[in-house]
Formats: C-alpha cells, structure tokens, sequence
C-alpha cells in the first residue's frame, strides 16, 4: 500500500514540474522509481506516462505546433530511438554513459546562460541543429528516459513564445515515447504489474500536469528558462555526483 502511494507522490510531483517547466518528469521520476521498480519497468512507466501528460499540453496549444519544423528533428530523433532499443536491451545502460550525460547537461545550461535574455537563437534553423540534437536526445532519451533536456535546449533556442516551444517540445514528446513503445511492446517487455502502476500514474500525471499548466500560464519566457534550466543543471549534478 505504502509503496502505491509513494509511486502515486513521484508521479504527481514529477507532472507538476513537467506542467509548469515544458519537462522534467522523467528526470524527476528516473530519480526516484528505481528505489522501489527495476530500471526497465521505472523508464517504460516514465516512456509511457509521459505520453499522457504531453498529449494533454500539446492539445491544449496546439495551434503553436509547427508541424514543417518537426519533421526534420523527430526523424533524427526516432532513428536515434532505435539505437537506444539495442543498447538498452543488449548493452544497458553504464557508468561512463551516465558521467558523460551529466557534462552535456551541465554544459548546456552554461550555454543557454551565456545566451542572450530571452535565449531566442536564429542559427539554430540551421538543419545541422536538429539533426544533432534529435538524434543524441533521442537515443539519450531511449536509454535513460531523460533525453527531454536536449529537446527543451532546441526549443527554447528556436522559438521566442513560450507557447511554440511548449507545444513543439509536447508533440515532440508523444511521437518519440509512442514509437518507443510500440517497440517494447513488440519485444515482450512490459510485465504484469505494469497495468496496475499505467492506471495509478495516469490518474497521478493527468492531476499533477493540470496544476502545473495553471502556473504556466502566468510564468514569462525568461522565468520558464530560469526554471528549465535549474531542472537540466540538477538533473546533471546528480549524474555526476551519485551515478
């Protein structure tokens, strides 16, 4: 009984962070759910969660969706999905990995402070931007279930509305994790307890993302950075300090 409501906490917190920022519930979630899940069912669970809560946000803003600027991403994104299947699966995940991620993530938030107030960045239409970061976020994201750092970095550097990067960084979100999915699902992954832990989160997530779209709604662009950017630096210092 404990153990439910102590992963019906994570997930309503962890949605409550992704509602208000744009992300940060894997990473808030990945922290945690391993104490109590193995690591494969703690990321299908995140994978598959997030699919809810992302689809919740980018219905609601999905007049901002720019469906051009997504293709060129999402495919890189979703090749680098697949790679993220094999090394989970045969390799899984290591230590190196893990101390590398954390100084990717701490650098990028050095960069995007070093970036102008309101982060916009016109180079990054360049089509090397997303091609680069889809595939590495999207292979990232496969293995660890926290590759939304990267999405969030392109997005935030692309577009000056908090509204075009919110629902871009959703969208982007819903078709990676369903294409990850799909391919767990094919491989025989998902285990019997995973029904029980999708319903308890789903009631957690679709809460917790509703409260924190309340406070997104009243945050301005540089705040959303601020706030986005702590959650990548934290998210890295705890890579590096206790993986």
């Amino acid at each position: 009984m404990w153990e439910l409501i102590f992963v019906f906490a994570i997930l309503f917190v962890g949605s409550l962070i992704q509602g208000a920022s744009g992300f940060g519930f894997g990473l808030f979630s990945m922290g945690l759910l391993p104490i109590l899940l193995t690591f494969k069912d703690s990321t299908l669970l995140v994978l598959a969660l997030t699919i809810l809560i992302s689809l919740h946000v980018a219905v609601k803003f999905r007049k901002s969706i720019r469906g051009k600027d997504l293709l060129l991403i999402l495919s890189f994104a979703l090749a680098g999905r697949v790679l993220s299947f094999f090394i989970l699966n045969f390799y899984g995940e290591t230590e190196v990995m893990r101390k590398l991620l954390s100084l990717v993530l701490i650098g990028m938030v050095i960069y995007l402070y070093m970036s102008e107030k309101n982060a916009y960045a016109p180079s990054f239409e360049k089509p090397v931007f997303p091609m680069l970061i889809g595939l590495i976020g999207g292979m990232i994201g496969g293995i660890f279930a926290v590759g939304g750092p990267f999405f969030v970095f392109y997005f935030l550097m692309r577009y000056k509305e908090k509204e075009s990067y919110n629902a871009n960084l959703q969208a982007s979100f819903v078709i990676m994790n369903s294409f990850t999915i799909v391919l767990h699902g094919i491989h025989g992954d998902f285990t019997d307890s995973f029904v029980l832990y999708f319903l308890l989160g789903a009631i957690a997530v679709l809460a917790g993302v509703r409260a924190g779209l309340k406070w997104f709604e009243r945050l301005p662009h540089t705040r959303i950075k601020n706030v986005a950017s702590f959650i990548v630096f934290a998210a890295g210092m705890n890579l590096l300090i206790f993986s």
